[in-house]
């Protein structure tokens, strides 16, 4: 199998596997679905705290609004009489108005919480240094394991307008946000390798040979932003060895300019005669009475 790290701009993403057989219009919508997908992992796992010590968001005419605000226009949420959570509401005051402050009880928070950790370790960008590959069944797993949560929690669902419930609809609208600038579609996804882009109508073999043990660092890019830049000749890891070195190298050097002790000249292998007296039988002796 042929190893993809892949890269947007200097930061790694995730490693996918594939076939020099596969071509390239298949690799790059493989790999737009899942990094799309991470992202709306993502999402939803900022979400969930929220969630779990707020409840469920409030009517976007009731959001940001004081309680004197919503009685004075007389609103009312619909929603929070039929999305309670399971065991029970706790009240918990959402300060910036967004959420109505009926969140779940602490065993259902733990859910919540302990869900998100597992579905962001799922598709984390950690997999990288532990060599494992992402694959869009993982990625599928990681949303179906935060759904499963937030079922058990709300077992009624969420309002139609909480950003949670867009998310798993695939309705959820991010324009004017600086989420929608880290999406990619697939048609708009290019993929770079070696400082060129790797054309959809040809085959991964017509750039790397037919070795399915190659590794390569290629880099998704959004269409029309140009070429991304090329890979550092060292990595951050190797810059770091490399300044740790020069600098024990230059404490060594310091010490040695500061350790200008010559007593060593006093010493018996330090004597340039000591082996033409031990010749002439003269090295051990000693003058002074006995």
């Amino acid at each position: 199998m042929v190893q993809l790290h892949v890269k947007r701009g200097d930061e790694s993403q995730f490693l996918f596997n594939t076939t020099v057989d596969a071509s390239v219009e298949t690799v790059i919508q493989q790999i737009s679905v899942i990094y799309n997908g991470r992202l709306k992992v993502e999402r939803i796992c900022s979400e969930i705290p929220e969630l779990a010590d707020h409840g469920i968001t409030l009517p976007p005419s009731m959001q940001g609004l004081t309680e004197e605000q919503v009685e004075e226009l007389n609103l009312r949420d619909e929603w929070e009489d039929r999305c309670i959570p399971s065991g029970g509401p706790v009240f918990r005051k959402d300060e910036i108005g967004r959420r109505n402050g009926q969140a779940p009880n602490d065993k259902m928070k733990e859910v919540l919480m302990k869900t998100m950790e597992e579905a962001r370790a799922l598709v984390s960008k950690k997999q990288v240094q532990a060599n494992i590959c992402v694959t869009m069944e993982m990625v599928k797993e990681a949303l179906d394991q935060l759904r499963g949560a937030v079922m058990i929690v709300y077992p009624m669902g969420l309002p139609p307008h909480d950003p949670i419930r867009l998310e798993f609809e695939n309705q959820e609208d991010l324009s004017g946000t600086q989420a929608a600038l880290q999406v990619i579609p697939e048609d708009e996804c290019q993929l770079w390798w070696a400082a060129k882009e790797m054309q959809r109508c040809k085959k991964l073999q017509d750039y790397i040979g037919k070795n399915e043990k190659t590794k390569l660092v290629v880099k998704i890019q959004k269409k029309g932003q140009g070429a991304p830049a090329r890979e550092p000749l060292v990595t951050d890891e190797q810059q770091k060895q490399m300044m740790m070195h020069y600098y024990r190298r230059q404490e060594e050097l310091k010490k040695l300019e500061e350790a200008d002790d010559d007593s060593y000249l006093d010493s018996e292998w330090s004597d340039r005669q000591a082996l033409k007296k031990q010749f002439q039988g003269l090295n051990n002796i000693k003058w002074g009475p006995r």
